[in-house]
């Protein structure tokens, strides 16, 4: 008893004390987001060595900082393992997912999206569970896909499930929701502020969710930590020293940003439309898609092994220049089809990985033949295949503050943020209404997930007065008129209540006709009962009262009209306002943003 008298006194404290109830959510997500992203990659890079390398023979090199493996490929290339591997991978994949957990096919970032906007911030517990073993089993036997879809639903699903464990509202889970998110991607790119920055930027289009990146940043730091307290705090990729110094380099890299616009448009399009137009369409159980799509990335792979799985070590080969122009150049196209096949038919992994990867390749060739034609301007090809990064990422996400974080911190390259932005925002601006995010809603005004605030927010910020029509007639009753004269001014009105007023005008009740059935047509009382005495306490609202006061007592005192008062004449009706008008006149403001 004891123990649990200081647990629910702990629990109310946390209730009662915001500041320490996010310091303690955020630290606890932030370690099972940074553990679970620690077990991920620990399994996921050594399944991949057994089956790629062991197996298969392929040489897969991984970037500078994630070596987490250092043998050597057994043997020779064994290509009929190559071919079949992320064949058998969608297989085990698709039956684990479409048997315990349908949700979690795809890319899992746009199922957090997804419950976020319109789950109300609920993940089932099983889901990242399920999403992380297929992804591991897809990535591990070269399925084309990315680590931060089952990351972010890691610690998505646990925030969501701490969430219900303490019986927090809505908001506050979708707040979880997002700060499980921030600690996976912070933990598993060793980019804490990026990660805190994409899980917020990511829901929209042309917004963030500010209210969470508090909870987001001390989960992501909290979760990057720990990781990196594990496996080390080397940056993913290793690069050289690289600065912006010429300005004249913009010109190319405004190139680079124009040349990311159709190729994501490519990218994004062969997604879906693999997905919808081919996959969806097999006369198969969706069970056994997957398997489908992995024996097309199996041929893809005997054409450019190098796109197989993540292809982290092939951007880190970019990035340091070691690959050709037409090599890069053939590797956008098949990575693009390699992971339209992997996540179209239903594999599980990310986009955010391929985004990278097709960011870095057409960067690279962008950059090479930049040098090649002006080689007095352009003196390091490898800055380009970084800036391509973030580049294609931001315009196929939307996403080009966490984008330009995500790819500084996980290559260190810092000294190019001017060139980053520049080609992010052209992206971004050119890059229309298409993306790799499909939950995606445009801002917070389209976002279910902000109904309720949105109705308030535009409520409180307009006055009765605002609204207010002097003009308007209303029926009056004085206290002292009869029951017999009320009936015959209720046959010539439709209004159904009624301002009971003295001599002066001032407000003394309020008579609701649904109220007066019971003795309306009794005859005997018509000369004995007056209105005074049929009346009940006053309902009213001041001139400067908002709108969402009003609306408030409305609700309460379930009237359909409510008396108006002048606010420096305590009790001088000058009118009366209906329920709808002011709906209508909240629909027209609503109007009036959306127009901008």
């Amino acid at each position: 008893m004891p123990e649990q008298g200081r647990t629910g006194d702990f629990l109310r404290y946390l209730k009662e004390h915001p500041i320490p109830r996010w310091m303690f959510f955020s630290l606890l997500i932030g370690i099972v987001s940074g553990l679970g992203a620690a077990a991920f990659f620990f399994s996921l890079e050594w399944l991949k060595y057994f089956v790629l390398d062991y197996l298969a023979g392929a040489s897969l090199e991984p970037p500078a900082g994630e070596r987490l493996v250092h043998g050597m490929p057994h043997g020779e290339l064994t290509t009929w393992v190559l071919f079949l591997a992320p064949a058998v991978g969608g297989l085990i994949s698709g039956l684990l997912v479409y048997t315990w957990a349908p949700e979690a096919e795809g890319h899992g970032t746009d199922a957090m999206i997804d419950a976020f906007h319109n789950k109300q911030g609920e993940i089932r517990t099983r889901v990242p569970f399920i999403k992380s073993a297929a992804s591991v089993i897809t990535l591990a036997t070269g399925g084309s896909a990315g680590r931060e879809g089952p990351i972010a639903q890691i610690g998505a699903g646990f925030g969501s499930w701490l969430g219900r464990v303490f019986n927090l509202d809505t908001k506050q889970r979708r707040l979880l929701l997002l700060a499980g998110c921030a600690g996976g991607l912070g933990a598993i790119f060793r980019a804490p502020l990026g990660g805190a920055i994409t899980s917020i930027e990511v829901l929209y289009t042309e917004d963030f969710e500010t209210d969470a990146i508090v909870p987001c940043v001390m989960s992501s730091v909290v979760a990057y930590s720990l990781f990196t307290f594990i496996f080390g705090h080397q940056p993913i990729f290793a690069t050289p020293a690289l600065a912006f110094t010429d300005p004249r380099e913009l010109l190319i890299y405004a190139v680079l940003g124009l040349a990311c616009v159709p190729v994501g448009w490519l990218y994004s399009r062969s997604l879906y439309g693999l997905r919808d137009r081919f996959f969806r369409r097999l006369p198969i159980k969706p069970h056994f898609l997957p398997a489908i799509g992995g024996l097309l990335v199996g041929c893809i792979g005997l054409i450019t092994p190098k796109v197989l799985s993540g292809g982290y070590g092939t951007i880190q080969l970019a990035l340091l220049g070691k690959l050709s122009v037409g090599l890069m150049a053939i590797m956008v196209l098949t990575k693009i089809f390699a992971t339209s096949f992997t996540i179209g038919s239903g594999g599980s992994g990310g986009v955010f990985g391929p985004s990278l990867f097709i960011g870095a390749m057409l960067g690279g060739v962008v950059g090479q033949l930049g040098n090649h034609y002006f080689p007095e301007v352009m003196r390091d090809p490898g800055a380009f295949a970084l800036v391509g990064m973030a580049g294609f990422f931001a315009g196929v996400a939307k996403a080009p503050i966490g984008a330009l974080l995500m790819v500084s911190e996980m290559t260190q390259g810092y000294g190019l943020v001017v060139p980053l932005m520049f080609v992010s925002f052209i992206s971004v601006l050119l890059s229309g209404r298409w993306g790799i995010y499909e939950k995606q809603v445009k801002n917070k005004f389209a976002s279910p997930a902000h109904l309720s605030d949105l109705t308030i927010n535009v409520l409180e910020n307009m006055q009765v007065r605002d609204v207010y029509k002097p003009d308007k007639p209303v029926t009056l009753l004085p206290m002292d008129m009869r029951l017999k004269e009320m009936k015959r001014l209720m046959t010539r009105t439709r209004e159904s209540f009624f301002p009971v007023v003295d001599e002066e005008i001032r407000l003394k009740g309020i008579l609701s006709f649904p109220d007066l059935r019971a003795i309306l047509f009794e005859d005997s009382l018509s000369d004995l009962i007056v209105v005074g005495d049929l009346a009940e306490k006053p309902v009213a609202v001041g001139l400067n009262e908002t709108l969402y006061e009003a609306l408030i007592k409305f609700i309460r005192s379930g009237y359909g009209q409510i008396p108006i008062l002048e606010d420096d004449q305590p009790g001088h009706l000058v009118g009366v306002l209906s329920l709808e008008e002011l709906m209508e006149a909240y629909h027209q403001e609503m109007i009036r943003l959306q127009q901008g």
